[in-house]
C-alpha cells in the first residue's frame, strides 16, 4: 500500500502530514514556506509511494468556500499537472487550527512552544488527514 499525504495550506507556510503505509495513522512530517510546497511535495512523492493527496479546504460556517480558496486552486491545479497519476482531493479544514491549537494544550505542551505557528500548522495538516481517514473508513 501507499501512503496518503495530507496539507494545510497556508498563504505563508503549509503544514504537511503522511500517514503510515497501511493507512491507519496520520503523522506530522513538515512545515514548508508555502512557494515551496509544491517542490516538497514532488520530491517527497519521487522518495516514498503516495496514492492520495488530501488539501485541508477552508470552508465558512455557512458551508460555502472561503476567501482562501483563491490561493488553493492555483495550487491544486499545478499539483494535478506535476503529479497526474496521484488522486487529489480536498477536505473540508473548517476549526482544524482550534483543534490543533486544543490537542497542544491537552498534550501539556507548554505556551512558548504553543506559539511556534508551524507546529499549528503540522498538527492542523495531521488533524485533516486523521479526519479525511476517518470520514473514508466510516463510508461518510
Amino acid at each position: 500500500m501507499a501512503r496518503v499525504m495530507g496539507i494545510d495550506y497556508g498563504r505563508k507556510r503549509s503544514g504537511v502530514a503522511v500517514t503510515d503505509v497501511l493507512q491507519l495513522v496520520a503523522n506530522a512530517l513538515d512545515t514548508v514556506p508555502t512557494h515551496t510546497l509544491l517542490q516538497y511535495v514532488v520530491d517527497y512523492v519521487s522518495r516514498e509511494p503516495v496514492e492520495r493527496i488530501v488539501v485541508g479546504q477552508p470552508t465558512q460556517l455557512n458551508g460555502q468556500p472561503s476567501e482562501s480558496m483563491r490561493y488553493i486552486k492555483p495550487f491544486l491545479a499545478q499539483l494535478r499537472k506535476k503529479l497526474p497519476h496521484i488522486a487529489i482531493d480536498t477536505y473540508d479544514e473548517r476549526f482544524t487550527s482550534t483543534l490543533a491549537h486544543r490537542a497542544m494544550i491537552d498534550g501539556g505542551m507548554k505556551k512558548s512552544d504553543r506559539r511556534d505557528k508551524a507546529r499549528v500548522d503540522s498538527i492542523a495538516a495531521t488533524i485533516i488527514l486523521n479526519d479525511y481517514l476517518s470520514s473514508r473508513n466510516n463510508g461518510i
